[in-house]
């Protein structure tokens, strides 16, 4: 069978269809929400139901869709356009490794048409398609090849580097699921009712961005003061664990994450990386079990 004359009900991906509409009618302000999604998110029904709620989306495509007045396709269109402009995107490989990479940047707003199969079921759409593209593959990683769609008004470069930034950012997002997929281990619950998970879920969410956010903070602002991340009970069990030499006023952000990371099994040598998340995870949850036995000591036997 032809699986775009499959409705859409009958596909697992009706999920992103459900997902764009709850977390809408949540917010209860869809102009102002953007859907950002991968290529599992391409569905034609996905741009139909954002367009019908008022809400923005900007996913990455995978299928070369009719376009104009249908003799064509999205790619052959794309091809007459020119580069405009050239800019740098923050990527990530498969050993999570961060670097910059160089992209041409091509942009247009055309009239994007549904699938064969659907065109009696769905409208065309006026839609913009960014093109962000490596010139050479680089060692180490795939060539940059990204192709975005969008209901999001792009009129200047400015507008679709904007863009391309915000797509960069998923991978971000990844790794918060990572988090919460292999350090909370979400999945591994065994409670057995949808409202048990689903705060169990909610309280796992904070940890997870805690650790992610802690994690980002020592590469980007190693300098902050430490009771930006930390509480005062943690830094000086940290000063205990692992003392330095190190005045304790000059000490920073960065000093303590580390120090986590340390509980977790960071070695901290000359040519080490950045701790990672799941050094920082192991770490965190190790000082936490550390902070409360320092708590049920204080009650056991005072001060």
């Amino acid at each position: 069978m032809n699986p775009t004359r499959v409705p859409i009900e009958a596909k697992e991906s009706v999920r992103w269809l459900e997902n764009l509409r709850q977390s809408t009618e949540l917010l209860e302000e869809p102009s102002r929400c953007v859907h950002i999604g991968d290529r599992e998110s391409d569905i034609y029904e996905l741009f139909c139901a954002a367009q019908e709620s008022g809400t923005k989306f900007l996913v990455r495509t995978c299928v070369d869709r009719l376009a104009g007045d249908g003799r064509h396709t999205i790619a052959a269109a794309m091809r007459r356009i020119k580069v405009k402009a050239i800019h740098e995107v923050e990527v990530r490989d498969a050993k999570g490794t961060v670097s910059k990479a160089t992209v041409k940047v091509k942009y247009h707003r055309l009239r994007v048409r549904p699938p064969i199969g659907k065109q009696q079921e769905y409208p065309p759409l006026m839609l913009t398609v960014i093109y962000a593209q490596e010139a050479s593959t680089p060692r180490g990683r795939e060539k940059i090849d990204w192709k975005l769609i969008t209901n999001l008004p792009v009129r200047s470069r400015k507008d679709a580097v904007e863009k391309l930034a915000w797509y960069a950012m998923r991978w971000r997002i990844e790794t918060f699921h990572k988090i919460l997929k292999s350090g909370c281990r979400a999945e591994a619950s065994k409670l057995r009712t949808a409202e048990r998970i689903a705060n169990l879920i909610a309280v796992f969410c904070i940890l997870s961005w805690r650790i992610f956010w802690m994690t980002m903070m020592n590469r980007v602002a190693p300098a902050a003061p430490p009771l930006v991340a930390l509480t005062n009970i943690e830094t000086r069990l940290l000063d205990r664990l692992l003392p330095t030499t190190i005045e304790r006023p000059k000490a920073t952000l960065s000093t303590y994450l580390v120090k986590i990371a340390r509980l977790g099994g960071y070695l901290n040598r000359a040519k080490d990386s950045p701790p990672g998340n799941t050094v920082m995870w192991r770490g965190l949850s190790r000082l936490t079990d550390i902070e409360l036995g320092f708590f049920l000591a204080l009650q056991l036997v005072g001060n």
